[in-house]
């Protein structure tokens, strides 16, 4: 099982990301990486082999200081481990950043029509399809959150995509099929895992992102829709420390009973795909 972490907040991303994928450790991984917003660009590392192996890389070629980010642990199936094949995976203008778990069925095919279309492929993966697909939607909608709609709209298959964009410093946006996707809320912070054990001791409110729902997380808020824009419900619940639930999620603890105000912590996507 592959880890997603990721986090919009005040606090370094590198720093919190990479704390996040370690707690995944124990779930198997070849190869690790991360990729950070930072003064209107974006800037990654990733590299096969343990968490030594990305270190070493970003202590030889550090990343600047960020407050938003992505990272990946990776168990691989299509593309065997290298350093090409680990995650995150950028498009050809290196704008966009992408993670994933599970696999996209149909991923041969969209990597031929990309290629045909002049996008240059670095990897063997699956992954890197959905990078070059964002960027396209991206430079026509200028939202990263209805790019991830429009490309989800494309793909067969079981995955949970993390995605940022240089253009959205402040952003992060998910989207999942037939996996996990987890948000954890905090004060003037927001992360995103695969699981609740990635998320620090101090975040107790977790919501699901449901079946074929996006995810647009920013510091002073979160917003869900599902792949055609409908806003949807959201489900809360409270977790220990180590990332066990407390109670049935049926709750709310911002007392929407579901959808409400981006102010309140939670929004129901109406607030738009990005802010």
């Amino acid at each position: 099982m592959c880890g997603i972490v990721a986090y919009a907040g005040g606090r370094s991303a590198l720093d919190v990301v990479l704390a996040g994928l370690r707690r995944l450790e124990h779930l198997g991984y070849d190869s690790a990486g991360v990729a950070v917003l930072v003064d209107g660009g974006l800037a990654a590392a990733k590299k096969s082999g343990t968490f030594e192996d990305v270190r070493r890389e970003l202590s030889e070629r550090p990343l600047p200081a960020g407050t938003t980010g992505i990272g990946h642990t990776r168990l691989a199936t299509h593309g065997p481990p290298s350093d090409e094949n680990a995650h995150p995976h950028l498009d050809d203008s290196g704008r966009v950043a992408v993670v994933q778990n599970g696999d996209i069925d149909d991923f041969a095919g969209l990597r031929a029509q990309l290629a045909a279309r002049g996008h240059e492929m670095a990897s063997s993966t699956d992954t890197e399809a959905a990078a070059h697909l964002l960027a396209e939607h991206f430079s026509s909608c200028y939202d990263l959150a209805e790019a991830m709609r429009q490309v989800c709209r494309q793909l067969t298959g079981t995955f949970a995509l993390a995605a940022v964009h240089a253009d959205e410093p402040e952003v992060v946006v998910g989207a999942c099929r037939g996996l996990p996707l987890l948000v954890g809320l905090g004060d003037g912070e927001v992360f995103l895992a695969s699981d609740a054990a990635a998320f620090p001791p101090h975040v107790r409110d977790v919501a699901d992102v449901g079946a074929d729902q996006v995810v647009t997380l920013h510091r002073d808020g979160v917003w869900i829709t599902d792949f055609e824009g409908v806003p949807g419900d959201v489900r809360t619940y409270r977790v220990d420390g180590d990332g066990d639930a407390e109670m049935d999620g049926a709750s709310d603890p911002y007392g929407h009973g579901g959808a409400g105000a981006p102010t309140a912590g939670i929004g129901d996507g109406t607030g738009g795909g990005s802010r």
